[in-house]
């Protein structure tokens, strides 16, 4: 471990002119400077290689070519990667200017441990933004969702040799990574009590159907490593859920 860490970030895109120059402009303008800039596009069809060519000074690799979906994209970004810690921001999101700094500061304090986090901004389509907090229950992360913010992960490059992104999965393949290190050892988290990075509810997840996303989540825990009556409880606990949100909450 070195005192100025080389840190890779990946983004992943497709078809992402609209928003992807504020999250190029996002990662050049981090305080912390050793940065390796990855993007891996899925062959786009707009304007979205331009941009990539405009910011060439900033981005070290960039990649263009037909993938099996987001999964396995991020799955080629941290394989060309160098960096002892990666992160991913999707070309809808962008950091904090100091997001890296935060994340490269709790990695040197924390030798012993893989996977770093943080909480986030939730971007409205009005453009407002509401404070994600990391949600500690271990209970509902295990049983019921996705409490950790994805975006804002900053992971060790040796926790990534031990496994990488399912491509089975079409939006849950980061609850699946973040639970089977979970369940593997809970211990080589480490929370960081701030907003680091902007995220725009429009993704693939956010727009999922219940049923798919029951199934996605069964699929996901059991790869993970959850025993099949672990597996159905949490099927349990999401059905009486949804069904008292529903009928005691707005009908969604």
């Amino acid at each position: 471990m070195t005192e100025k860490p080389l840190v890779s970030i990946i983004t992943v895109v497709y078809n992402g002119e609209i928003h992807l120059q504020q999250t190029i402009e996002s990662v050049r303008n981090q305080t912390y400077k050793n940065i390796e800039y990855i993007i891996i596009d899925g062959g786009s069809t707009d304007k979205t290689i331009s941009i990539i060519k405009k910011n060439e000074t900033t981005i070290n690799k960039w990649i263009s070519e037909p993938d099996k979906g987001l999964y396995d994209a991020m799955n080629k970004g941290i394989n060309i990667a160098n960096g002892e810690l990666i992160g991913m921001i999707n070309s809808d999101d962008w950091y904090e200017s100091n997001a890296v700094e935060i994340m490269v500061k709790a990695y040197l304090e924390n030798p012993f441990k893989t996977i770093f986090h943080a909480d986030r901004y939730d971007v409205l389509s009005d453009g407002s933004r509401i404070i994600k907090k990391f949600n500690q229950s271990s209970i509902k992360f295990k049983y019921y969702s996705m409490t950790y913010n994805h975006p804002s992960m900053f992971i060790a490059r040796q926790e990534y040799k031990k496994h990488k992104y399912s491509t089975e999965l079409i939006a849950l393949s980061d609850y699946q990574f973040v639970l089977e290190a979970f369940l593997a050892d809970p211990d080589t988290f480490v929370y960081i009590n701030k907003a680091i990075v902007n995220y725009r509810l429009e993704g693939v997840s956010a727009q999922m159907s219940f049923n798919n996303r029951m199934k996605e989540g069964f699929v996901a825990r059991k790869e993970a490593g959850m025993n099949i009556f672990g597996n159905l409880f949490a099927l349990s606990i999401r059905a009486v859920l949804t069904i008292k949100n529903y009928v005691f909450g707005n009908g969604k």
